[in-house]
């Protein structure tokens, strides 16, 4: 990968603390006009193709296949990322007063749970040129940390641009259309990518160690969240969790002026004196219990608060683990997203929480030992004997987690092989839940087992996994299928190879055959 492409320490501090980054394709005019009237013919004479509007319109693959995108995904997502198989063209006509629904959302996620960390990311590509007029996504910089929506605290960004123009976001940046006031319509592609492995060094062109957030980028998102985009920085450039050190009385004195901030009924000024212990690190565990509170006050707080509780140590590890035991479901998923940030130093007290009695703490236990990846391998011998939970949430946070840590000691694989076997075969028992968060994906543990195996199973006995991955090919679940094929893919041994042509066979589409040419 050219240096040149890849983005830059600057980018990179606006994508974690943003949540996005505008880009462009240097691409002929032709080429992005060509595809649109192509587009148009098939929404207009075939409907809207969803998922398969990559093969309906082949063409759509050059721009995802530039340096510019190519560079800019290794340097989110790491080298091996993998286009996922869901994809979108959303078609914004003029005069329509809720394109999209109308409101502000994150799209539907595909994980167990949500990542602070970027293990996805969304491209959303327009292939003329984009005004404010023509309604562009609009975006709300620094919202992907919040499960909760802000409302008027957030600010509204319209992206524009030449044909070309493409907005990186994190996968859960709150995002929603625009008002079409033009005579013409609009068009854009979002495709979403997913990361295989956890970085373990930088991939972008990095040159300075220290993370440096300019004034300006404080000034325009809702809240200060240092802690959490220091931990992002960290993690995206491998580095293990460090704690600060500094002068004893001089903290001292810090401190005690701190606690008394830390009583302020203001959010964003609460937020910000919760960043300042980022420099103390240990040194502040005695504020750790006023800490520990603020895990119960708004997203925003309680966030700040958990990764603050995480540099402290084994007394702050402490307090969460507690919150994570005995909180609310609520306070127990933000220690969560606090105790990865912990690493190592949470794996002990992580592998006692997988035999709670409340399967919502065994899931988020499991969760968290798989965002700590390959430090909390330890925990694998738990996690794999915890398989055998009744609980189906619990099962998919162990296999994603397994997935994430890697092939410790050469169990693992076999592990999720079997839990993928046997998801297929329970398929005919299956029954598509509509309430459900995700009912997009009808076999949910076939789903993450597979998905699991796209970034462990090249580590494994490679006849083992395509045994269980060319079952999966008869899945049901057409993620399952797609992420089989993937996985195959990247083994691409004699057997895998045989499997897919067998599968391709039948699964190849035809982009010049449609109800108006059929042969």
């Amino acid at each position: 990968m050219n240096q040149a492409s890849l983005l830059t320490d600057e980018q990179m501090v606006q994508f974690i603390t943003e949540g996005y980054l505008v880009l462009a394709n240097e691409l002929p005019e032709q080429l992005h006009q060509e595809v649109m009237d192509n587009i148009y013919h098939v929404l207009h004479e075939e409907g809207n193709p969803g998922n398969n509007i990559l093969p309906r319109v082949p063409k759509i693959m050059e721009f995802f296949d530039t340096a510019v995108v190519k560079g800019a995904l290794t340097s989110i997502l790491g080298p091996d990322y993998y286009m996922h198989p869901h994809r979108h063209c959303h078609y914004n006509q003029p005069g329509n007063q809720q394109p999209g629904g109308g409101e502000w959302h994150k799209d539907g996620y595909w994980s167990a749970m949500r990542s602070h960390r970027p293990w996805w990311a969304m491209i959303f590509y327009y292939t003329q040129d984009i005004t404010e007029e023509l309604g562009p996504t609009a975006v709300m910089p620094g919202t992907q940390y919040y499960e909760k929506f802000i409302g008027e605290k957030g600010r509204t960004i319209l992206p524009t641009g030449k044909a070309g123009t493409m907005v990186l976001v994190h996968f859960d940046l709150w995002h929603r259309a625009s008002l079409n006031i033009s005579n013409l319509d609009r068009y854009m592609l979002k495709f979403q990518f997913v990361r295989l492995q956890a970085p373990t060094q930088a991939n972008w062109n990095h040159q300075e160690k220290d993370m440096v957030v300019p004034q300006h980028i404080k000034d325009g998102v809702p809240y200060e969240h240092l802690h959490i985009w220091q931990d992002t920085w960290n993690w995206l450039r491998g580095e293990a969790k460090t704690l600060s050190e500094g002068s004893a009385l001089i903290e001292r004195i810090h401190l005690s002026s701190l606690e008394k901030d830390l009583d302020s009924d203001d959010n964003a000024a609460l937020c910000r004196a919760i960043g300042q212990t980022l420099e103390y690190g240990e040194a502040a565990v005695c504020i750790a219990p006023v800490l520990g509170e603020l895990l119960r006050e708004s997203e925003p707080v309680a966030l700040n608060a958990a990764y603050a509780l995480a540099q402290m140590g084994t007394s702050g590890v402490e307090v969460l683990i507690n919150q994570l035991r005995t909180g609310t479901k609520q306070v127990a998923e933000r220690a969560a997203y606090g105790l990865q940030s912990a690493a190592s130093a949470a794996v002990p007290a992580l592998r006692e929480v997988l035999v709670h009695p409340d399967e919502h703490r065994r899931a988020l236990a499991a969760y968290v030992l798989g965002m700590i990846g390959p430090a909390a391998c330890e925990a694998v011998p738990c996690l794999i004997a915890q398989l055998q939970d009744d609980s189906e949430w619990v099962k998919r946070n162990i296999v994603e987690a397994l997935g994430m840590i890697g092939n410790v000691n050469g169990e693992v694989v076999p592990a999720i092989c079997s839990v993928l076997e046997e998801a297929i075969r329970s398929e005919a028992a299956l029954v598509d839940v509509k309430h459900d968060m995700q009912s997009y994906i009808i076999n949910k543990l076939g789903y993450t087992a597979a998905l699991a195996l796209l970034r462990t199973g090249r580590d494994g006995d490679s006849m083992q996994v395509v045994k269980a991955l060319e079952q999966a090919l008869n899945s049901k679940d057409r993620y399952v299928r797609a992420y089989a094929s993937e996985a195959l893919t990247h083994l691409s041994t004699p057997e895998a190879i045989k499997a897919l042509i067998g599968y391709y066979r039948t699964a190849r589409w035809c982009p010049d055959t449609s109800k108006a040419s059929t042969f």
